[in-house]
C-alpha cells in the first residue's frame, strides 16, 4: 500500500507539464496514469548495488540476492542488465554464467544485456595494434553467449586527447561488434554526458555515430545523460535514424522526478530512433533504494506514452 501511494504521488507530481494540465481538467487521464499494464522493462542492476555488491561469496547463493531478483520481478520488471561481470572468474554476481542465467529465470526474469568494458592503453592507442585488446574480449563473449545476454553494451570511455585516438576507438568497437555479432549477439555503446564534448573540433558522441558501422555497434542512449550534456535525444534520432536500439531511462534519481527530461516527446519518437528495449536505472534515490526501484517501475508501467513492447 505505501509503494502504491508513492507511487501515484510520483506520477502526478513529476509527469510532464502536459500530463500535469490533463490531469487538473479531467478525472480520466488521473485514472490512466495510475494503471499499471505489463510491460517489457529491463532493470540495470547497477540500480540496486548497495544490495548486491559482495553477494555470493565463493559461488555460494545468498538469500539477499534472489530475494532483490524476485522483487524485480514482482515491482514489474521483465528482464536484467548486469553490471558485474569478472573477467577473471568468468561469473556475474559470483555465479558462472549458466548459474546467472538459471538464477534470473528461476525469479521469472530474462537476462538481456549486460555492461562490460576493457579500455585500450596508451601504447594501443599510440600503435593502433588491437589484437591484445579484442583477445580480452573472447572469454567475455562467450560467457555472456553462455549466460544468455542479448546484447553487450560497453559503459563508458574518456574523452580522448585526439581524433586519432577516438577514430581508433571507433575501428576497435567495430571489431568487437564483429566478434559479438559472430556469436548471434548485439554490441552497444552506452553514453554519459561528456561525450557531447568536443575533440579538435568535433563532438564526440557525433563522430562516434559517424565512425562506427551500423550493422555492427549500436548505440544505447542514456536520456538524462544527453540532457545532461545539453543536447536533444529527438534531434539525434532524426539526424541517425535507427542508431539507438537501447534507451537507459534515468533521471535525477526516481524515473519522473526530476522533469528535467521529456519522456513523452522522446518515446513518441521512438520509431526513428530504432528502439528495441528500454532498461531502468536509477543511480541515486530519494526514499530507500528498494521504494525507489520500485517506484520507478510504477512511472513506466503507469506512462501512457510508453508501449507494451518495443521488440519488433
Amino acid at each position: 500500500m505505501k509503494l502504491k501511494f508513492i507511487a501515484a504521488a510520483l506520477l502526478l507530481a513529476f509527469a510532464a507539464p502536459s500530463a500535469i494540465n490533463a490531469a487538473a481538467g479531467t478525472a480520466p487521464y488521473v485514472k490512466i496514469w495510475t494503471q499499471k499494464k505489463k510491460k517489457d522493462i529491463c532493470i540495470q542492476l547497477y540500480s540496486l548495488r548497495s544490495i548486491l555488491d559482495g553477494v555470493n561469496q565463493n559461488g555460494t547463493l545468498s538469500p539477499k540476492y534472489t530475494d532483490i531478483l524476485q522483487k524485480c520481478a514482482k515491482w514489474g520488471y521483465t528482464s536484467v542488465e548486469a553490471a558485474n561481470y569478472d573477467q577473471g572468474r568468468g561469473s556475474f554476481y559470483g555465479r558462472t554464467p549458466k548459474q546467472f542465467k538459471a538464477d534470473v529465470e528461476k525469479a521469472g526474469l530474462k537476462v538481456l544485456s549486460s555492461h562490460v568494458g576493457h579500455g585500450l592503453s596508451d601504447e594501443e592507442l599510440a600503435s593502433g595494434d588491437l589484437s591484445k585488446a579484442l583477445d580480452w574480449w573472447k572469454k567475455c563473449i562467450s560467457d555472456h553467449k553462455a549466460a544468455g545476454m542479448k546484447y553487450i553494451v560497453c559503459p563508458w570511455m574518456n574523452v580522448p586527447k585526439t581524433l586519432k585516438d577516438l577514430d581508433t576507438y571507433c575501428r576497435y568497437y567495430n571489431e568487437i561488434g564483429r566478434m559479438v555479432k559472430a556469436q548471434g549477439m548485439a554490441f552497444g555503446y552506452h553514453n554519459h554526458n561528456h561525450e557531447f564534448q568536443k575533440v579538435e573540433g568535433k563532438v564526440m558522441y557525433d563522430y562516434m555515430l559517424e565512425h562506427t558501422d551500423p550493422s555492427l555497434v549500436f548505440f544505447q542512449m542514456d536520456l538524462y545523460w544527453v540532457v545532461r550534456g545539453a543536447s536533444s535525444p529527438v534531434e539525434y534520432f532524426n539526424r541517425y535514424p535507427g542508431r539507438f536500439k537501447m534507451f537507459h531511462v534515468k533521471d535525477h534519481k526516481e524515473i519522473g522526478q526530476s522533469g528535467m527530461v521529456g519522456y513523452d516527446a522522446i518515446f513518441n519518437n521512438t520509431d526513428k530512433a530504432g528502439l528495441e528495449n528500454i532498461v531502468a536505472e536509477i543511480e541515486q534515490y530519494s526514499m530507500p533504494v528498494e521504494e525507489s526501484v520500485a517506484v520507478s517501475a510504477d512511472y513506466l508501467l503507469c506512462a501512457p506514452f510508453v508501449k507494451t513492447s518495443y521488440q519488433k
